[in-house]
């Protein structure tokens, strides 16, 4: 494209200057500063000449290697990132030496007016720079159409600093004159116009959402600016770094046992070595057993806000324990009186109260206050129910509950029946954050999705075997299924889709409860008939870890949804085993650095 005004015939030096080294032509250090380099200055009005380098011949070598398209982007990501340091020579002698320039002569000139608030010459620049234009987005928009664009940022700008000065007539000549005129975005221009209305700077920083005049603002206006221009013209602000921390942030989600916060920034990570977190990092190593109840342990489940475990035994006791700053846990209540034991559990939203249901037989259910230790509610609305799941609604004011023998209500905290459905074989549940869809797993191998408020269901998940349990992801996206003799599988609930079916796990028709943890909800774990718990990176169908230490079939898992390194086990052989990190890591281990495993991983990655 070519470029008119003072840009016309530059188009080969957008980037490197190369050329006119090889035809033996050659220019003083002092114009490398003013025409090769345009974002950077002399000291003292001094310039760099050739003995600051090496020796000229050796410069007419140098010059003379013709530099690859890559290369000469590195050489401008690197003197980009030192521009912004403040190195402004080390970046001339940088262009110098390689024959590259920054940017552009015209969009130097237009980033230097823009700072210093120069708005007549910013606005000047346009025109140069409107061959050089092109459109963000993959629909192709008119040079003419991006410069009116570009012309109403500036304008913009210059209005809000007019009235940050409290020049207002000058601010009304900006939006009469030059704003209304160009007869765009006339609805961001009503907007404007009742910035008038201010009483003073800070009220317009307020309601206008503007930095205030100065670096700040200004700063970002030339990042909304150069998103016109090609990245030749003008390089994107701080690539260097965007590239880097997309680098970090990839090799993290390919990290299978990263399980901590992503942080956006660079200077928490090391850019001399790869992302490596260790097993040793990972909750595969027994930190507690639990051993205070004296029969089969049906089920687990830590509080929303990860400060308790409640376990539920054959014994017909539950415990709640308390997890402390160590994350050692503390027997802290033992609820008693559950006559056919305590198959399942479910902490309300607010962990105030927990509801413990029973096994196949079992009609009632009890709703426990887990402060006080008191029994609120023992429900049952016939001696021939079954009550063996429940799920809170979100408001915490109701829940519902069944059983496979035909019962399905909703209640309220008292016990009182708000609503039912006749005829549905329930064996598992879970309410939607919509507070109004219920999920619920049926006899007929399927997860069918009811409202009831309008008395609606429909079908959302349909399996060729029996769903022995389910959990739901807290977005709501996705479900998590132990299914007979198939294992644990991964539905997409939006989609309706089959996601992943997970190997490893033994599962027949025991009712085996999977779950969902680590931070960002990126593992699964799931308990076994072989003894053992299993764990999987969310998208890859091998396990990452095989937890040994059960002696009888492990019925459930839970992760601590606040401290991602906690997770925890119940089994037949009348224990819970608490896991976490190794006991003690190395400094290498500690700092995710020396992470190695069997096999390659990442070829199970989609």
């Amino acid at each position: 494209m070519q470029a008119n005004g003072a840009g016309q015939g530059q188009d080969s030096e957008l980037s490197c200057l190369n050329n006119s080294a090889q035809n033996g032509e050659s220019s003083s250090a002092g114009e490398a500063h003013t025409n090769v380099n345009g974002l950077s200055t002399t000291n003292n009005g001094n310039s760099v000449t050739s003995n600051n380098t090496v020796s000229s011949d050796a410069n007419s070598v140098k010059k003379k290697k013709r530099l690859s398209q890559s290369e000469e982007d590195v050489i401008r990501l690197i003197g980009q990132h030192l521009h912004d340091l403040g190195l402004n020579q080390t970046v001339d002698l940088l262009m110098q030496e390689s024959g590259c320039r920054l940017e552009h002569p015209s969009a130097t000139k237009f980033r230097n007016h823009v700072v210093e608030g120069e708005w007549d010459k910013a606005e000047s620049d346009l025109n140069e720079l409107k061959a050089l234009m092109h459109s963000p987005s993959a629909i192709v928009v008119s040079p003419t159409v991006l410069q009116l664009r570009m012309k109403f940022l500036l304008l913009q700008q210059k209005y809000l600093e007019c009235l940050e000065d409290a020049k207002v007539l000058e601010a009304l000549q900006v939006l009469r004159a030059e704003l209304t005129p160009l007869k765009y975005n006339t609805e961001r221009i009503h907007i404007l116009s009742g910035y008038l209305m201010c009483s003073h700077a800070e009220d317009l920083r307020a309601k206008a959402e503007w930095e205030g005049k100065g670096t700040a603002s200004r700063t970002k206006l030339l990042d909304k600016l150069q998103t016109y221009l090609p990245p030749s013209v003008m390089l994107p602000p701080r690539r260097l770094q965007t590239l880097l921390r997309q680098a970090v942030e990839l090799q993290r989600e390919r990290c299978l046992y990263h399980n901590t916060k992503l942080d956006s920034g660079l200077d928490s990570v090391s850019l001399l070595l790869d992302h490596a977190c260790s097993r040793k990092q990972f909750p595969c190593y027994t930190q507690q057993i639990l051993t205070e109840h004296c029969n089969e342990v049906w089920f687990c489940k830590f509080s929303n806000d990860g400060t308790k475990l409640a376990t539920g035994s054959k014994d017909t006791t539950v415990i709640v324990w308390h997890v402390n700053t160590s994350h050692q846990l503390k027997l802290m209540k033992t609820l008693e009186g559950h006559a056919y034991g305590v198959s399942y559990l479910a902490w309300s939203p607010d962990d105030t109260y927990l509801i413990a249901c029973g096994p196949d037989d079992c009609s009632e259910l009890w709703l426990w206050n887990v402060q006080t230790g008191e029994l609120r509610t023992k429900m049952s609305q016939s001696h021939e129910d079954s009550l063996t799941s429940v799920a809170w609604n979100p408001d915490g004011k109701r829940f519902v509950t069944g059983g496979q023998r035909g019962q399905f209500y909703q209640c309220d905290l008292d016990g009182n029946l708000l609503d039912s459905w006749e005829g549905v074989r329930v064996q598992c549940l879970w309410c939607l954050g919509d507070t109004r869809t219920v999920l619920a797993s049926d006899t007929h191998q399927r997860i069918r999705g009811y409202n009831f408020e309008d008395l609606t269901d429909r079908n959302i998940v349909q399996e060729d075997h029996p769903i022995m349990s389910f959990t739901v992801s807290k977005n709501g996206r996705l479900a998590l299924l132990n299914v007979a003799t198939q294992g644990v599988h991964l539905w997409d609930l939006h989609d309706r889709v089959l996601v992943r079916k997970y190997q490893g796990v033994t599962q027949g028709f025991y009712t085996i409860h999977s779950c969902f943890g680590g931070h960002n909800e990126d593992f699964i774990a799931s308990g076994s008939e072989d003894h053992k718990v299993y764990i999987w990176h969310r998208r890859s169908e091998l396990p990452i870890a095989e937890l040994t230490g059960h002696s009888r079939t492990v019925n459930c898992v839970s992760w601590n949804p606040v401290v991602p390194g906690l997770l925890a086990s119940a089994s037949d052989d009348g224990t819970v085993r608490i896991w976490g990190p190794a006991p003690f890591l190395d400094v290498q281990d500690a700092e995710g650095l020396n992470g190695k495993d069997l096999f390659d991983w990442s070829s199970y990655f989609n």
